[in-house]
């Protein structure tokens, strides 16, 4: 009942909003209407107030008012679309110089006339449809609105020329009439809900819902006697708490957050009982907190779990004291003790000063490192508790998830049938619960009462989890948070449901959809941010996408609590298996997930949907994802009567699939188009021009045409258009779109009418980027300040681009191109000999610039950096002449970069140097320095003084051959990020990934600590031993740099943390390679790649033999590795040859002569990957069927170009089908390259296969040509399989007849 108060107290308020608009009050007061204006928003705001005030109270026992509430909420949104109508039309009136939705139409002989026309319209519109039946519904599209000329009007309104579009003509009749019933309806059921609102809110029965909710209390006792997963941080927790990390302070706060159900209180209560952490802590104290953050109560609970002492002064009762004397008497009990309180469950405070009184006794004490763990799902309360970084917990690992899960279901003891019968559904559960404890343990209830398969499958298509009630339910649990947020934060997140899972919220789109909707007020400035608020709360978490831009995304069993407590009014339909039966004919809201493949079953679905809806009244409509043309047939017949929408999100594939009423989409507020990247001359549609109401328009994922619509500028309430640059700048006369928030690019266009600069000066609201490109077309001071840049206060981000073949000779066209104070960004290209404007190089007027970007100009002297006091980054690009820079030169002084954090110099051809004072601070804040194609330079101040530079962080040098004897690099720990390139050599550093090719410079390993790849080539001056300190070190990459290892290396050199090694093309003996391999005890995996003279050495001799961790070994095209070894015994008896230790998974030999014996992989029993391509001299002696036991990717390929292939595919194959050891359905092999057709495709060698093989590539089987008819049987029993290559099979004329899809090479 608290929703349906919310939402009718919502709607009015939408009305309400409406009615303040001047122009539209001032119709429904209007004579023809005979409304009070005044009397209607006074009754409304009536209304209004008493929806607030009842906003708490529970009066679900009162069906009428129920009822009443949803014919009041029904009502609005119908007097909300009637005067939105009406506003439409008004728009339309101020763009044509008409005035068809006036007010007052007047008395005087223009009055008439339009009153007459009206008339005469209304009629003849009621007349159509019964003399004429080609009329449709379509070219009416409200009571309100005629097309202009139907006769010209598409259905589908498309209008994909790019030309002008007809108008909607205004029926004035009709709309004076439809405003008129529904105010008054609307006004009739204010009345009796006024009646039963105040006597509900009278009641001494209602009963507030904002009371306490109740939550289960917890205790410190562990009910999970094992904790699953979490491992890592489990220990890491315990070594912090029982460690040095927390003993210099009296007390530290550690929060552990995390949504609702994810184990936050199971994984305190194993902290609070490990015994490594008892044993620190005197005293431990566990209190629940809940949704009562009561300090009396919580300090009285305290103060009972802390043991007394004796000859106690501040002893007192606890049932009676008050919060000073409880405080005291805590201070007193913990002043010499180190202790350990658990705040279990905080949900909030009701001021910060009741933290503070919580925590007030417990820093009287002592002794150091007392702690206080707190848990909460609110991220807001975790960041205002803190006292040290918060430790997250989300979902479980997969794998340990289904142990918990499996856990949750049997106990210890699962039935004998489970790993046959129902290990794939569990499985399949496991997925959709996301890894959540809580989850498991309601699922895990559900499917332990009925153990059959059947039972479980319908557990899983039902999703029966949702719908469980209990409170320690997972939906339950999670909806109490819901339950705690304000109405419009209520609605904010129920909305989300229309968005797939995983779908990333970016804070333009979704508080514009916010707003489309009306949830948000578009016209208020300083609108809450809701997305932060629902961080706060734990409903969203924050993300960083690869561009830098923060998005947020929402956990996916609060996405499925959003479809929950929204699916009265919203429906995600994600399936093509969907039912049109399950979706509430209350909707007002629907989005589709779209997947390109056409099923006859969601095409009657959606049929069906159609007929049971109210389609015209949709709010929002958002498809997601392609389709072809047949499912846009389906969703252009389904929609084809969408009219009140104020959201669309579609994906164009022609115009003519748009739904028929595209065009008169008059609510229409936020719209996004895709379209297929290879439809690139398909056009937007001209109708574009026609939503006026439209103040959200994204094209990012539009493909087609950059050519707009030429009324596109008609557009007057948008503000955001996300798109590229191209489409901004094909905008015309854009100066009419004054609302507009974003235009990335700006063309002067001297020949084109609506591109000229005066244009950008009408858009005050502009902010963000702006380029303004062609600026050699502007003549003359005056016609720049047309643009009145200085005016855009939002703006924060500026550049200025004129012509490469621009040859202006000092004009003021810059003076007249100042922007306003509050500019960040700075870019000027390409002026010319102009000179340097007065507001930059004069009276700087651009005092808060942040970057600034000088390209293609010859200005001597510079602006005065020194004035710009923010300025942290400049860029000076191709400057005519400059060949010295520094204090001095072109009016730089000593102060010129005491605040500059980065300095870029490229495509400087004349400049040879930059100078600076030796030792100065004058470079001290600088954090980046870029210098790149300039061949002259031969100095710089880091060569002379790098200790001056002592917060640099990123250093790039390329393509300046005169550089050289750079220090020796890093020159300190802080320089994380180094890139030095010239034609022949290279150096790359990121803190953790160093690589050098063929650089000379003297490297500083001591200051890279940090470093855990490297790859070192073609150098000489590295000793392995540098790199012994290197404790970071994970993986090395050596290739020709056969000096690295020194003759005299011995066990002094031992890299413990190298765990990858790969050497290419190092000319090194099998002697001293032995030695080097006992420097990298825990090496896992090794790769040697054409080392033309190593010869490994026999296990006894060295060899591999002390790689006890050794998984994966790679030898590739060296010739001799394996010469060395006895062509003796291969086999499996006690003096077998075995040059690889058993503990090997991955093995793989490459173009590799010397291998000539299955035999050497005899003892590989847990191989998992085994590779054999180009060894043409392999045989199968020694062969252990042993080996192909575990494994799941397997590659035998001699990969031979004659006809006659030599290969041990078939002979390695019939020796596994003999073998005993296996039977049918016990191979577990994924993937397998093969040479040889035959060999593969047999009954008894396909039936092995069938169970898990997925991938089946046939390479370089020059033998095979047809396919015989037991080969196609064979094939047809690989019921696993997805993916069939044919690889360089040159005599191959036919393939199998049972194969429809096929992917060649």
């Amino acid at each position: 009942m608290e929703a349906a108060i919310g939402a009718a107290n919502w709607l009015v308020g939408k009305v309400l909003n409406k009615l303040s608009d001047e122009l539209v009050a001032a119709y429904v007061a209007s004579s023809e209407l005979g409304l009070n204006s005044e009397q209607i928003k006074t009754k409304l705001k009536y209304m209004q107030g008493l929806l607030h005030a009842a906003q708490d109270t529970d009066v679900s026992s009162n069906p009428g008012l129920q009822s009443l509430l949803e014919d009041l909420s029904k009502k609005a949104d119908e007097a909300e679309d009637a005067l939105d109508e009406l506003h439409y039309f008004m728009i339309q009136d101020q763009l044509d110089g008409t005035q068809e939705a006036a007010p007052e139409l007047g008395d005087g002989l223009r009055g008439h006339a339009l009153h007459g026309r009206h008339a005469a319209r209304h009629t003849i519109g009621n007349w159509l449809p019964c003399f004429s039946c080609s009329r449709t519904q379509a070219e009416v599209p409200s009571a309100a609105a005629v097309i202009s000329n139907p006769d010209k009007a598409t259905k589908s309104g498309s209008g994909h020329d790019g030309g002008h579009v007809d108008k909607l003509f205004f029926d004035r009749v009709a709309m004076s009439n439809k405003i008129k019933s529904v105010m008054e309806e609307m006004n009739s059921i204010c009345g009796p809900v006024s009646n039963l609102l105040k006597i509900e809110n009278h009641s001494s029965t209602a009963a507030s819902t904002t009371g306490t909710l109740k939550r289960p209390p917890t205790g410190s006792v562990v009910s999970q006697d094992k904790l699953y997963g979490r491992r890592a941080i489990f220990e890491q927790t315990v070594s912090a708490l029982t460690g040095s990390t927390y003993l210099d302070e009296t007390l530290s706060i550690l929060p552990f957050v995390g949504p609702g159900g994810m184990g936050k209180t199971t994984f305190t209560q194993h902290l609070y009982n490990d015994k490594r952490v008892e044993e620190q802590f005197t005293v431990r104290v566990w209190v629940c907190v809940s949704t009562d953050f009561d300090v009396l109560n919580l300090t009285r609970q305290i103060l009972r779990c802390i043991p007394a002492i004796e000859k106690e002064e501040h002893k007192c009762t606890v049932e009676t004291a008050n919060l000073d004397q409880l405080q005291k008497s805590i201070a007193e009990r913990l002043k010499s003790k180190r202790f350990l309180i658990v705040l279990d469950d905080i949900w909030k405070f009701s001021s910060e000063a009741d933290w503070k009184n919580i925590l007030a006794p417990f820093k009287k004490g002592e002794t150091k490192g007392s702690m206080v763990l707190v848990t909460t799902r609110f991220p807001s309360i975790a960041q205002l508790v803190k006292t040290t970084d918060p430790v997250e917990l989300h979902g479980l690992e997969p794998n340990d998830f289904l142990k918990f899960f499996e856990t949750c279901i049997f106990g210890h003891s699962k039935p004998e049938h489970y790993e046959d019968d129902l290990i794939d559904i569990a499985r399949d559960i496991a997925k959709k619960l996301k890894g959540s404890p809580l989850a498991a343990n309601t699922v895990g209830r559900l499917l332990r009462k009925n153990l059959s398969r059947e039972y479980w499958i319908g557990v899983l298509e039902r999703n029966e989890w949702k719908n469980a009630k209990n409170n320690d339910d997972i939906m339950p649990s999670l909806k109490i948070s819901y339950d705690y947020l304000p109405f419009l934060l209520k609605k904010c997140f129920s909305y989300c449901a229309l968005f797939p899972e995983d779908y990333r919220f970016y804070n333009l789109e979704i508080t514009s959809f916010w707003s489309a909707i009306g949830i948000l007020d578009s016209s208020c400035q300083d609108n809450n941010n809701y997305l932060e608020e629902l961080v706060d709360n734990g409903f969203l978490i924050k993300g960083v996408d690869r561009s830098g831009n923060q998005y947020y995304v929402m956990h996916d069993l609060l996405h499925e609590l959003s479809r929950s407590v929204s699916s009265q009014e919203c429906v995600n339909i994600s399936s093509l298996s969907f039912s049109s039966d399950d979706i509430p004919r209350s909707v007002k809201h629907l989005s589709i997930t779209m997947k390109n493949i056409y099923d006859e079953c969601f095409g009657e679905e959606i049929g069906k949907l159609k007929r049971m809806i109210d389609v015209a009244s949709l709010r929002s409509l958002m498809i997601f994802g392609l389709h072809g043309a047949t499912m846009a047939n389906i969703l252009k017949d389904t929609f084809e009567e969408i009219k009140g929408l104020r959201v669309l999100i579609i994906a164009m594939n022609t115009p003519k699939f748009l739904p028929s009423y595209f065009s008169n989409l008059f609510h229409l507020q936020f719209l996004k188009i895709r379209s297929p990247s290879h439809l690139k001359e398909m056009t937007l549609p001209s109708t574009l021009s026609r939503f006026y109401h439209l103040k959200f328009l994204d094209l990012n994922g539009w493909s087609g045409s950059n050519k707009l619509p030429k009324d596109i500028s008609r557009l007057v309430n948008l503000r955001h258009f996300l798109s590229s640059k191209e489409l901004h700048s094909h905008i015309p006369e854009v100066g009419k779109m004054k609302c507009l928030h974003e235009l990335k690019e700006f063309n002067v266009k001297k020949e084109g009418v609506g591109f000229e600069l005066k244009e950008l000066g009408e858009l005050r609201e502009l902010e963000g980027k702006l380029t303004i490109c062609n600026l050699e077309t502007v003549a003359s001071k005056g016609e720049a300040s047309e643009a009145r840049l200085r005016n855009k206060r939002n703006l924060k981000e500026l550049r200025l681009v004129w012509g490469t073949k621009h040859q202006t000779v000092n004009d003021d066209v810059l003076d007249g191109l100042q922007p306003h104070p509050n500019l960040r960004v700075l870019g000027i290209i390409n002026p010319g000999a102009a000179p340097c404007p007065r507001w930059l190089c004069g009276d700087i007027s651009t005092e808060r610039l942040e970057s600034l970007h000088l390209e293609g100009l010859s200005w001597c002297p510079l602006p005065a950096f020194e004035q710009l006091r923010h300025l942290g980054s400049l860029t000076f690009k191709n400057i005519v002449g400059m060949s010295v820079f520094g204090p001095g030169f072109s009016g730089v002084t000593e102060r010129s970069f005491m605040h500059l954090k980065t300095l870029e110099f490229t495509n400087m051809p004349k400049l040879v140097e930059w100078v600076g004072e030796p030792n100065s601070h004058l470079f001290s804040r600088l954090e980046r320095i870029k210098l790149g194609g300039c061949p002259l330079l031969t100095r710089f101040p880091f060569l002379e003084c790098p200790d001056c530079f002592t917060n640099l962080c990123s250093f790039c040098i390329f393509n300046c051959p005169e550089l050289s004897h750079f220090p020796p690099m890093p020159h300190n720990n802080t320089l994380r990020d180094i890139s030095v390139s010239n034609a022949s050599s290279g150096l790359l550093y990121t803190g953790k990934e160093l690589a050098i090719r063929g650089y000379a410079g003297a490297l500083s390993f001591h200051n890279m600590d940090k470093v855990e790849v490297m790859k070192i080539m073609g150098v000489s001056h590295i000793l392995f031993s540098d790199l012994q300190n290197l404790n970071s070190l994970r993986s090395i990459h050596l290739e020709k740099c056969d000096d690295i290892f020194s003759a005299e290396l011995d066990d002094s050199v031992v890299l413990h943390s190298v765990q990858n090694l790969d050497i290419d093309e190092l000319c090194i003996t099998g002697e001293m390679f032995s030695k080097v391999l006992k420097c990298f005890p825990a090496l896992s995996k090794l790769r040697i790649l054409s080392c033309r003279s190593l010869e490994l050495l026999r296990m006894e001799d060295g060899g591999l033999a002390d790689l006890r961790m050794l998984q994966s070994f790679e030898g590739n095209s060296c010739g001799k590795l394996f010469s060395r070894l006895p062509k003796g015994e291969v086999g499996g008896g006690a003096h077998a040859i075995k040059p690889f230790p058993a503990s090997l998974t991955e093995l793989n030999i490459f173009v590799e002569a010397s291998m000539q014996s299955m035999g050497l992989l005899s003892n590989l029993t847990s191989l998992t990957s085994l590779g054999l391509e180009n060894c043409r001299k392999l045989t199968m002696d020694g062969f252990n069927p042993h080996i192909t036991v575990n494994l799941k990717t397997l590659d035998v390929c001699a990969m031979n170009d004659e006809q006659e292939n030599m290969t041990i595919a078939g002979d390695l194959l019939s020796e596994i089908a003999r073998s005993k050891l296996m039977h049918v359905g016990s191979f577990q092999l994924e993937k397998f390259v093969v040479d040889c057709i035959s060999a593969v495709l047999t009954g008894p060698i396909c039936s092995h296969l069938a169970a898990t093989l997925h991938t089946l590539v046939f390479s370089h089987d020059q033998g095979a040509t047809t396919f015989t008819e037991e080969q196609e049987k064979a094939l047809q029993l690989l019921t696993s399989l997805k993916h069939l290559e044919f690889r360089v099979c040159k005599n191959l004329q036919s393939l199998p007849q049972v194969l429809r899809l096929l992917f060649l090479i």
